[in-house]
């Protein structure tokens, strides 16, 4: 398998997009990687928009980036959730100062906006949010995905493909 050997973490909060947190861990875990969900609380339950839960493994306090190969935001309401917590943000820092691959969709630019690492990648996100990623100083496409080094970015749920086979790549790679 591709990814085998590699560890991800994926960010929760209430109200996350339903497609966007389930699709890509599903889809590396099809492909040998080990994905762990980490939220406000550990072993507490989430719900999507569309009422899909999901069950954290871990608090963001309790991942320690060194650990991880990856990390993943989804998209929803639930990024302007994860972006409050300082935890998260010292995860995102790490990832982007050591170029581990973030994988980002939809609204999940919050939390890198928050985090201060955009300026001047090249980046989308739903087009709700392109005037903040742009005003965090990033470049702003209307595209399916983006890649810019370790930073793989997409639009929406129809997008996930495109998304997922990017960050594969990405990742295959570190």
């Amino acid at each position: 398998m591709r990814l085998s050997g590699k560890k991800i973490v994926s960010l929760v909060h209430h109200d996350f997009e339903d497609l966007e947190l389930w699709y890509p861990i599903l889809r590396l875990k099809e492909e040998g990687a080990v994905v762990h969900l980490a939220g406000e609380n550990a072993q507490e339950k989430y719900i999507g928009k569309y009422g899909v839960p999901a069950i954290s493994d871990y608090s963001y306090s309790d991942i320690i980036g060194e650990e991880y190969d990856a990390i993943l935001v989804p998209g929803g309401w639930a990024p302007d959730k994860i972006r409050r917590f300082s935890e998260v943000i010292s995860l995102i820092q790490h990832f982007e100062e050591n170029k581990k691959p973030i994988g980002q969709i939809c609204h999940a630019g919050w939390v890198l906006i928050s985090a201060k690492v955009l300026q001047g990648k090249k980046v989308t996100s739903t087009p709700g949010i392109k005037d903040d990623m742009e005003n965090a100083g990033a470049n702003w496409f209307d595209e399916p995905v983006v890649v810019d080094g370790h930073l793989v970015s997409s639009r929406r749920p129809p997008d996930l493909p495109d998304y997922l086979r990017e960050f594969i790549k990405v990742l295959e790679q570190k």
